[in-house]
């Protein structure tokens, strides 16, 4: 049994297939015991945002006294970091057992029917087998892609639904329109449960949240943005006012405080369902919230190293606005990574203005765009926005073999003059953390 890795056998590729639909799902919980009937939930889905919202959410409640369970992903650096137990990882022995316990279902199930578990939904059940093992209080579980036929919508009646800021992401399964997207991620409103959702840009996604809610007996909750008050940043914290109460993050990303404002909401509305949290434990709770890869001052520099999980249009809008409000005009030199699924051209777009050089990786996925072809993408890039003096037609933009060929040549580029901002993927992050480690 010691020499069994759970890492290995979730991971493995037979698994790997996105099948949308949950009754294997509910098969393989009713064959466990059905773990989460013994626990509350928080249910968080939507597409930008939902990591740090959860986070937001999660060191509040702990702070309240009450034992958290925290379900995200991906993971950043180790898979353990998917499955956390008052902000703890699982440890490797835990994962070990509760993986073997959920194998011995799963290996029935596709014995008697053919139909095996895909590699979310194992995740799913070994985290929810974790947190009733550990008797966790309440879960914050973040949907893993949709939400309406996400493997984590087998929760039956949560406690709050909380739908973050909606983008055009996995278009292939979830709509390509903002409209469609959201009627797949409020899929996941239930009736009995508080509904919180970012107020959405596009009308017709935010009607569907509102219909879904009023379906089941339910108003939405909005946060209310003109109250939200941001503070010029203060060293490595970013204060700032919501509501008339003053907070401050070290998540410092400018879209952060509106992030930090949507947990509020959720916060609120578990308050008046009876938890016991005071505002004392929200204002320590902002305060208190570490998430990885959203805007994270890895070193404080010269130069200074920024690390950015944003990997789509909206995510590299975001990171714009951020780099601005914290260097100002200073030029920034990037170190990026994408898969060729993404809209890398608009996230290109986006930073242009702001580059003074870029060097390219090859990210370790299936799905990578290559180097070379990134390259390419961004020379192009730059000639257009040369045009209008947005950018230098002759910026040195490198494709590297390696992120360690990467990370040396963003060092030698930047000197001490320039900040460094490693984004694009998930992907590029953890390797670049890896190596910075």
């Amino acid at each position: 049994m010691n020499e069994f890795d759970p890492i290995a056998y979730i991971n493995e590729p037979r698994w790997q297939e996105s099948r949308y639909g949950l009754e294997r799902i509910d098969e393989l919980l009713k064959r466990m015991g059905r773990p989460q009937d013994k626990l509350k939930f928080v249910h968080v889905a939507g597409t930008n945002g939902k990591g740090s919202t959860c986070s937001f959410i999660e060191a509040a409640l702990r702070e309240a006294g009450y034992k958290t369970g925290l379900f995200t992903s991906p993971y950043i650096v180790t898979f353990e970091e998917r499955i956390r137990v008052n902000g703890e990882n699982i440890s490797l022995d835990d994962l070990r057992d509760i993986t073997l316990f959920v194998r011995e279902h799963a290996e029935a199930m596709a014995d008697e029917s053919g139909e095996h578990p895909t590699e979310f939904e194992l995740m799913t059940a070994v985290a929810f087998e974790h947190f009733a093992r550990s008797g966790c209080d309440i879960v914050i579980a973040e949907v893993g892609m949709g939400g309406r036929l996400d493997s984590t919508n087998i929760i039956e009646s949560p406690e709050a639904c909380v739908i973050v800021r909606l983008g055009l992401d996995h278009t292939d399964f979830l709509g390509d329109t903002l409209e469609a997207i959201a009627h797949e991620k409020a899929g996941i409103i239930k009736p009995g449960a508080a509904v919180v959702s970012w107020p959405q840009d596009d009308e017709a996604a935010m009607r569907v949240i509102a219909e879904t809610a009023q379906g089941v007996g339910s108003n939405v909750i909005v946060p209310d943005f003109s109250q939200l008050c941001l503070e010029p940043v203060e060293g490595v914290l970013r204060p700032f006012t919501y509501k008339g109460q003053r907070y401050q993050t070290r998540l410092l990303g400018s879209y952060q405080p509106s992030n930090a404002a949507l947990a509020i909401e959720v916060l609120v509305a578990l308050q008046a369902r009876g938890w016991n949290i005071s505002d004392d434990d929200i204002v320590r709770g902002i305060a208190a919230t570490v998430w990885p890869a959203r805007f994270e001052v890895v070193e404080v520099g010269p130069p200074a190293v920024i690390v950015d999980g944003g990997h789509n249009p909206q995510g590299a809008v975001v990171l714009a606005e951020s780099l601005r409000d914290v260097f100002g005009d200073e030029r920034i030199v990037f170190l990026m990574s994408v898969l060729a699924d993404k809209d890398y051209p608009a996230m290109i777009r986006q930073v242009m203005p702001l580059a003074f050089g870029f060097a390219c990786a090859t990210p370790p996925s299936p799905r990578k765009l290559d180097a070379v072809d990134l390259a390419a993408a961004i020379r192009e890039a730059a000639e257009e926005f040369a045009q209008n003096g947005q950018a230098d037609a002759n910026m040195p933009v490198v494709a590297c073999e390696s992120f360690e060929s990467a990370l040396s040549q963003v060092r030698a580029l930047a000197g001490t003059e320039h900040p460094i901002c490693v984004f694009g993927s998930l992907y590029s992050v953890g390797e670049v953390k890896r190596l910075l480690a």
